[in-house]
């Protein structure tokens, strides 16, 4: 039987970064820098690219929960769990 185990994430988001990445600031909360602008969702797009990659999930799995329109971001990661 699988199971979805579900972290939250508070994330703070830099837009139009010159160098993308991901560091880890304290326990469950994240600085990512995007290249992308944050007009019509691409900065989002790209905090989910980013997060899926770095934690090895499918983008599907990674929900931006509030703060679509913020720098400020609380995002869930469901990770599958084998019981």
């Amino acid at each position: 039987m699988n199971q979805k185990d579900k972290i939250y994430l508070n994330i703070k988001v830099q837009s139009r970064a010159r160098k993308p990445g991901i560091e880890k600031v304290s326990s469950g909360e994240y600085k990512i820098r995007v290249s992308a602008p944050p007009s019509k969702g691409e900065a989002n797009k790209e905090v989910i690219k980013t997060l899926s990659s770095h934690f090895g999930l499918p983008p599907s799995s990674v929900k931006i929960v509030r703060g679509q329109k913020s720098q400020r971001k609380l995002v869930l990661l469901e990770v599958n769990n084998k019981i």
